[in-house]
């Protein structure tokens, strides 16, 4: 083990080099009274996992989910069956009902619906989702395709909901294409970035 001294930190010695450096911006996409996003180029097999993020995600419509789905067809359809689970810590602005919660409502069983991420966002102007998204090897002919995913969002009840979801897309065929939109009304503005990142 390495002693860090003389002003240095841990990241200026490159204790976390591996971490930092397996990140690849691939591409973004801004919404402006977009009806959905969707990313149908680059996930493929160059990286074993792609990282997406949510940015100032604002929706036109109030009280609505954001939410996802797959495809194996580069896009032409979003209905991979998934099994999933979620659930949400929530707090109010006043201080009341605070709480965590399983919402099996929301939660997948063998369903090619779309994966609740943030539910009951508002559309006031300040209130918008931030988070993210991991999809283990998309490309994958033998497994099926893992995801995690962390969402906050601004509830149009003027709460913080932090949504946790996870599961799989039950499916051995290649996913090569990711459909994200608000579950009533247009994205009205933000930004989600898409990553690929290298395994060990």
């Amino acid at each position: 083990m390495a002693f860090i001294s003389s002003g240095t930190t841990i990241l200026d010695n490159g204790a976390f080099s591996v971490g930092l450096g397996g990140l690849v911006l691939l591409s973004e996409q801004t919404a402006s009274a977009s009806a959905s996003i969707s990313f149908t180029s680059g996930i493929d097999s160059t990286y074993d996992i792609y990282k997406f993020e949510f940015i100032n995600i604002h929706p036109a419509t109030n009280d609505i989910t954001f939410q996802f789905n797959l495809s194996t067809n580069g896009g032409s359809t979003y209905v991979v069956t998934k099994t999933t689970t979620l659930f949400r810590a929530t707090h109010g602005e006043d201080g009341s009902s605070g709480g965590l919660s399983y919402l099996p409502s929301s939660s997948l069983a063998q369903s090619t619906a779309y994966q609740a991420l943030a539910q009951s966002v508002g559309n006031d102007n300040d209130q918008n989702i931030g988070g993210y998204l991991y999809l283990f090897n998309p490309s994958s002919t033998t497994y099926v395709k893992n995801f995690i995913t962390n969402v906050n969002s601004t509830a149009h009840s003027d709460r913080t909901n932090n949504e946790f979801a996870a599961g799989y897309g039950n499916t051995t065929s290649a996913v090569n294409a990711i459909n994200f939109k608000f579950s009533s009304g247009n994205i009205d503005a933000g930004t989600i970035k898409m990553y690929g990142i290298k395994g060990s």
